[in-house]
C-alpha cells in the first residue's frame, strides 16, 4: 500500500520545476481573481492558458535533456 501511495504523489511533485510553476500560475491567477472583479477574466486566462504553457515547456526541456543524456553530453 505504501509503494502505491509513493506512486501516486510521485505522479505530483516528480518534477519540482514544474510543480513549483504550476503553483506560480495558480497563485498569480488567485490574486488577480481576488484583486478587483474587473481581473477576472484575466484570472481565468492565465489559469487557462498558464497551466498548458508551462506544461509543454518542461516537456520541451525534458525532452532536451533526455536527448542529451543519450548523445554523451551531460544534463542540464
Amino acid at each position: 500500500m505504501k509503494g502505491v501511495l509513493r506512486e501516486l504523489i510521485g505522479l505530483f511533485v516528480d518534477d519540482g520545476a514544474l510543480a513549483l510553476e504550476i503553483c506560480g500560475i495558480v497563485a498569480l491567477s488567485a490574486l488577480l481573481a481576488t484583486a478587483s472583479p474587473k481581473t477576472l477574466l484575466l484570472a481565468g486566462t492565465v489559469l487557462a492558458m498558464g497551466c498548458p504553457v508551462v506544461l509543454v515547456l518542461n516537456t520541451l526541456s525534458a525532452a532536451r535533456e533526455r536527448r542529451n543524456v543519450r548523445k554523451g553530453g551531460d544534463p542540464i
